[in-house]
């Protein structure tokens, strides 16, 4: 499967889809927000504010929004938080305390994974990094606390982030906190890992 951490074109994202023919999951970052409104919102929303109607198949067809949902798929159970810290009065960008409510959000999907699946996830895709983790010190490109809070109680195998460009691409991009490998996504990384029952 394919995850994207953000700030990606849809058109980009349905090409990737069509050429790999493998599931693509996406949250949003804090740029390239042209189709934002449209995915979060859906269709109804778009008419109600003035927006034109869509007649076509909407840029991304193929690619499976997470923003704030979990989801199982290919024996895995993902879940995504888009976003960067508030910095310029923009879309799509969060306080701590909007990030946790954010993370409220995907409370209820967790729980019933961990009755259900035994556990609460295996990977969380974010666009921001955690804090202290790979992120840098202006505000636009600070981690969130919230994702360190996150890592500790509902202990993902992988966290995997964008934002952060590593134009030194021998720069650290993975660390570990507690039980979770943080990944730094930019440009592209794989992992392979054993399918979980």
């Amino acid at each position: 499967m394919v995850l994207s951490t953000g700030d990606l074109p849809l058109e980009y994202l349905e090409f990737i889809v069509s050429s790999l023919d493998k599931p693509l999951f996406f949250i949003f970052g804090n740029h390239d927000l042209k189709d934002y409104q449209y995915i979060k919102y859906g269709r109804d929303v778009e008419k109600q504010r003035g927006f034109p109607q869509v007649t076509t198949v909407p840029p991304g067809a193929g690619a499976i929004h997470i923003g704030s949902k979990v989801r199982f798929a290919e024996g895995l159970i993902i879940a995504g938080l888009g976003g960067s810290m508030y910095y310029n009065h923009g879309e799509n960008q969060y306080t701590e305390w909007g990030m946790g409510f954010e993370i409220l959000k995907l409370i209820p999907g967790l729980l019933f994974n961990r009755i259900f699946r035994g556990r609460f996830l295996d990977i969380l895709i974010t666009h921001a990094p955690p804090r202290g983790i790979h992120d840098k010190p202006d505000k636009c490109h600070w981690g969130f606390k919230a994702f360190l809070w996150f890592m500790r109680v509902f202990r993902p195998k992988y966290l995997i982030h964008g934002h952060i460009h590593l134009y030194d691409l021998s720069a650290v991009r993975t660390s570990r906190y507690e039980d979770t490998l943080v990944v730094n996504a930019y440009s592209h990384y794989v992992i392979e890992t054993e399918e979980t029952p």
